[in-house]
């Protein structure tokens, strides 16, 4: 009976096969999509995709934008809420 306790206590690993990643369709950036679409701090419509519930910033894996386009909406945003066009927390509503 000893050497049974030993052996689940020894912390034997589980097979890999065991644990498996979830790969979702990777989303694209809209902005390089559509040529059309401008970032720009005065347009709210635009940057409120771009911010959660609470008022943060989402970041670039959840959002799908790219490098250089998240850059620019985190830019905007934060000019957005420094002349208070947007909440710096979720206390504020958005309408």
């Amino acid at each position: 009976m000893s050497e049974e306790k030993r052996t689940h206590s020894a912390g034997a690993r589980r097979p890999s096969s065991t644990f498996r990643r979830r790969y979702s369709r990777r989303k694209g950036c809209r902005f390089c999509g559509d040529k059309d679409l401008k970032i720009d701090y005065k347009e709210i419509r635009t940057l409120r995709y771009f911010i959660s519930e609470r008022g943060k910033i989402v970041p670039r894996r959840i959002s799908g934008n790219c490098a250089e386009h998240q850059r620019k909406i985190c830019e905007a945003i934060k000019r957005a809420r420094n002349i208070a066009l947007l909440p710096f927390s979720a206390s504020h509503s958005l309408d």
